[in-house]
């Protein structure tokens, strides 16, 4: 009986996989990004951060959503991407990756696709020249290249605990000091 049970549970995950996987394109700069699309919370058109201070530039500080107060990255500065903008394409992506909920900045957001398992590939390795870690493989679709990207592996990164940190601040529930 363990058998069937185990097959009935099989079959809709490998069916699920030979369906494909979704991912929220967006664009960086000249490139294509994925990410999966269930790590999306929602899309906001920008609005200036509360800026907090002694954090990266990449921090750009926080929002307050519905009480939730929410760190926001921007990914163009995060990967060191010259004459960054913001202006009405530049969107905020709203993401619930690792039991919290962050903001990233980017250019402007594509849309929605579905890659097959033969249409990603591994990611190269450049060796030590390039940061490779973040992202998951590439997706062909016709003529476009996606870079798709570990965006749980990204905002859980050790320089993203800062991110962690900034909202703690802005909330207040960092732990001060022994003040007496």
């Amino acid at each position: 009986m363990q058998t069937v049970s185990s097959l009935a549970v099989a079959e809709p995950r490998a069916a699920a996989e030979e369906a494909g996987r979704e991912f929220l394109t967006f664009r960086l700069g000249a490139e294509e990004y994925g990410i999966e699309i269930l790590k999306v919370q929602e899309i906001r058109g920008w609005e200036v951060p509360t800026a907090i201070a002694n954090t990266p530039a990449f921090i750009k500080g926080v929002i307050n959503l519905r009480g939730i107060i929410v760190p926001i990255v921007d990914l163009r500065l995060k990967f060191g991407l010259s004459g960054v903008t913001y202006d009405a394409l530049t969107v905020v992506i709203i993401l619930s990756v690792a039991r919290r909920v962050v903001g990233i900045v980017v250019d402007a957001v594509s849309d929605v696709v579905t890659l097959l398992p033969q249409q990603v590939k591994a990611a190269p390795e450049f060796g030590t020249s390039l940061d490779t870690r973040f992202i998951t493989g590439l997706g062909t679709l016709g003529e476009r290249m996606l870079i798709l990207a570990d965006i749980e592996r990204l905002m859980t990164s050790r320089d993203m605990q800062l991110v962690a940190q900034a909202s703690e601040v802005q909330t207040g529930t960092e732990t001060k000091g022994d003040q007496s």
